[in-house]
């Protein structure tokens, strides 16, 4: 993709909120080309949107996802970002792993509430 596309573009394409992307640049995860007031995104940006918008799925903080952006543009080769990555991975599976258990303990506890009520009432 060589050429740029427009912000109002940009936020369709991910389908985010103009504030949304506006917040990506102004906490330094987006830096789009400026001429005057209009703002224009290149493949740099595409790309990085796509991973900002993958952490985020993965539950990482924004925080983290500047910081991992950081390493890459500090190591173009990518082996510091990998390793980051990786460590950073595990931390959120480890994370996201002890959610699940939590939830599945509370739909058993609420099925088994729901099930003893149901079996008082009358037929």
């Amino acid at each position: 993709m060589s050429e740029r596309i427009s912000f109002k573009e940009m936020c369709e394409k991910f389908d985010v909120t103009p504030r949304a992307l506006r917040h990506y640049e102004y906490i330094e995860l987006l830096f789009p080309e400026k001429e005057g007031r209009t703002r224009f995104y290149g493949a740099r940006e595409v790309a990085r949107m796509t991973l900002i918008l993958r952490g985020r799925k993965f539950g990482f903080s924004l925080e983290e996802i500047r910081q991992w952006l950081e390493l890459y543009d500090a190591d173009p080769e990518g082996r510091t970002q990998m390793l980051a990555w990786i460590e950073l991975a595990d931390k959120q599976l480890q994370e996201l792993t002890q959610r699940r258990a939590e939830v599945d303990e509370a739909i058993s506890q609420l099925q088994t509430l729901r099930d003893n009520v149901a079996d008082t009432l009358p037929d």
